[in-house]
């Protein structure tokens, strides 16, 4: 049960804080927060999503070239122009990495306000990091495993945040249910998000980018809004005005 549950923390744990902090605020920014919780949060990103860190910027950007240019060629990870998942997991990441070591010219559009934290992002996400996870993860395995097939997990430890990504921009844009007819291919992977906290209303998403509530239909509960609600409550962050569109 200790490996489950280790992989269950890092699992949701990572997910959070990819949601949480790379994309419902570096990417969209639905709220606001003062500098020196930003560093706290760059620094929580880093520990929950270790060995497979991303950077908020790199992110950011990205995600942003996501919703202007969705299932067109220019998309950074699209179904519709990627042979598979890997050709899109392989694709993803060279974009990401020349968005976040800038050395691709970025629209300006793309970069207004994406948070950037230079001096921790180069040790994040450097090799010499991502190996001591990788060492800690393997440490950690090696005493508490008590059965061959928990080494199966061990993989997802180290991927953690690939295997997010891919979950919602591989098959978020081709299974699951549509609330909404646009012209792009994003589906609702799930009716109640247990797996992926929200980022599974993934075609509700694409209608509302701004929306701190991915959810839409009274079951689709959004878990990482309620825990932004929460934070917003006792003035961690502030959640900004949605506005209103007549």
């Amino acid at each position: 049960m200790t490996i489950i549950l280790f992989v269950i923390v890092l699992w949701y744990g990572g997910l959070f804080f990819q949601s949480f902090f790379l994309h419902r605020y570096a990417a969209h920014q639905v709220f606001t927060m003062s500098k020196p919780m930003e560093r706290i949060t760059f620094i929580l990103t880093w520990i929950f999503q270790g060995s497979s860190y991303l950077s908020a910027y790199g992110y950011g950007i990205m995600h942003r070239m996501h919703h202007a240019y969705t299932d067109t060629e220019h998309d950074p990870h699209s179904p519709s122009y990627d042979a598979n998942l890997f050709a899109m997991m392989w694709k993803t990441k060279t974009i990401y990495q020349d968005i976040n070591q800038e050395r691709i010219p970025v629209d300006a559009r793309f970069t207004k306000n994406v948070p950037q934290w230079k001096v921790f992002d180069n040790f994040a996400s450097s090799r010499f990091s991502r190996l001591l996870w990788i060492g800690l993860y393997i440490a950690f395995f090696t005493v508490f495993a008590t059965a061959w097939w928990q080494w199966l997990f061990l993989p997802i430890t180290f991927l953690m945040a690939p295997i997010h990504g891919v979950i919602i921009n591989w098959f978020g844009h081709i299974y699951g249910y549509v609330n909404f007819k646009m012209k792009n291919t994003s589906k609702n992977l799930f009716r109640f998000d247990f797996l992926m906290m929200g980022e599974g209303y993934h075609n509700n998403h694409h209608k509302y980018a701004s929306r701190p509530n991915f959810g839409v239909k009274w079951y689709e509960i959004d878990v990482t809004y309620l825990i932004i609600k929460v934070l917003d409550a006792v003035g961690i962050i502030h959640l900004k005005p949605i506005p209103v569109k007549n």
